[in-house]
């Protein structure tokens, strides 16, 4: 028996890609759905995100298709290769796909925001709100404003980014920053075109301490990425000069090189890569985290914005099923035993990825590489399915049939 959602209020802090996915979700079951975000304006960030196959099967879970293939390009091949653009392996990301019931989506990030907001429909969004904290009683929860303002809600989504105020009043460690990855990330999206980038190609190439990688986001759009090996402090005050850019690759394939002159300075974006050491808390009474406020992750697995639609689906299902599992607060319990241990390995996972991709000792990388050249298939497979493949896909979430709820 499903029920116990419908007609109440959850309070949404956040209104990234995580807290869009949350009201969404919470929308489809019934719930009343407020949205606080601190910034000033909704503004689409200006790099490129990857949806996992993951991600659209859980939305499908909830009878929900963002349309998202349309928006962007479905990877239809991803391969990995040394600075010059010799082959090291190719990831069977499409086989994997075919399996796991959906496809991987590249798109940009500005365009899922897009898809993620005309499917909340009319939930308010109140911009300008940032959270000072909250106050949990045994019926509800109350946030309280740097204004001055309160929002009460029968529950309270913690989806405030990896910075997020609500963590650390759950984890009681109080503001605290993110840890440094090692490396610093280039971002842009550009009008691109190359004979060796066919439809739905994804590559990645390995070097020295730095990587590169380019996506197709589809429309004639090419999303691609840079990482550097850096001191945190370097990171941290990075500005973007394209002329380094283009000197930290000098010598690498002519697509990489190709690919940055193409783009605008003023489109390049450059962010220290960071996440947190795994928080085993996520709730407090009737709160609970979702996405970078939860579990944020290095950005190895591609699973950022993927982990956090399926949190938001996996939350819905299980406060749509609040009146078996014993209560709201209860079913956020639930959730978050469902969700820790995936994300803890996704979080794991992540970072040691990027300590391998960033090697910069020469023996060290030819022995990474020679054992790149030779994975089995089936092995490369098998490590994609923990990811892509969405444990739940065969448990679709009975969503009532009410009017007015996206």
């Amino acid at each position: 028996m499903a029920g116990g959602a419908v007609g109440k209020k959850a309070l949404v802090v956040g209104a990234g890609i995580g807290g869009l996915a949350a009201a969404v979700a919470l929308r489809r079951i019934g719930m009343d759905v407020e949205i606080y975000e601190r910034a000033p304006a909704l503004k689409p960030a200006g790099f490129g995100i990857s949806v996992g196959a993951n991600a659209v099967r859980a939305l499908a879970t909830l009878g929900l298709d963002l349309g998202l293939a349309r928006r962007g390009q479905v990877v239809e091949q991803m391969k990995f290769m040394t600075p010059t653009g010799r082959p090291l392996f190719d990831l069977p990301h499409a086989r994997v796909d075919r399996e796991a019931g959906a496809p991987t989506i590249c798109l940009y990030r500005g365009d899922l925001q897009e898809a993620l907001w005309e499917a909340a429909g009319d939930t308010p969004l109140t911009l300008g709100a940032t959270a000072l904290g909250y106050e949990t009683s045994d019926d509800g929860v109350r946030v309280r404003f740097i204004d001055g303002s309160e929002a009460y809600g029968d529950v309270l989504v913690g989806a405030d980014g990896i910075r997020s105020v609500i963590r650390g009043q759950v984890a009681g460690t109080g503001p605290s920053a993110p840890r440094y990855g090692g490396f610093l990330c280039w971002l842009a999206i550009t009008e691109f075109a190359h004979p060796k980038f066919p439809t739905g190609f994804s590559g990645h190439y390995w070097g020295a301490g730095r990587r590169f990688g380019i996506h197709d986001v589809g429309h004639g759009r090419f999303y691609w990425w840079g990482s550097l090996n850096v001191p945190e402090r370097a990171a941290r005050t990075h500005t973007v000069d394209k002329a380094e850019i283009l000197r930290t690759y000098a010598g690498w394939a002519d697509e990489v090189t190709a690919v940055v002159r193409a783009t605008p300075q003023s489109a390049i974006m450059a962010t220290p890569c960071q996440d947190r050491p795994f928080l085993d808390q996520w709730g407090d009474g009737r709160v609970t985290l979702l996405g970078d406020a939860a579990h944020p992750m290095l950005p190895s697995l591609a699973q950022g914005g993927s982990s956090s639609i399926e949190d938001a689906v996996v939350l819905a299902g299980q406060l749509n099923a609040a009146d078996r599992l014993g209560g709201l607060t209860a079913a956020l319990r639930s959730y978050e035993d469902i969700q820790r241990d995936r994300t803890r390995t996704m979080v794991e996972v992540s970072r040691s990825m990027a300590r391998l991709e960033q090697l910069e000792h020469p023996a060290a990388r030819l022995l990474r590489d020679s054992a790149a050249r030779v994975m089995p298939s089936a092995v490369l497979a098998g490590l994609l399915r923990r990811t892509l493949i969405y444990p739940g896909a065969d448990q679709p979430v009975a969503v009532p049939e009410l009017g007015g709820h996206s």
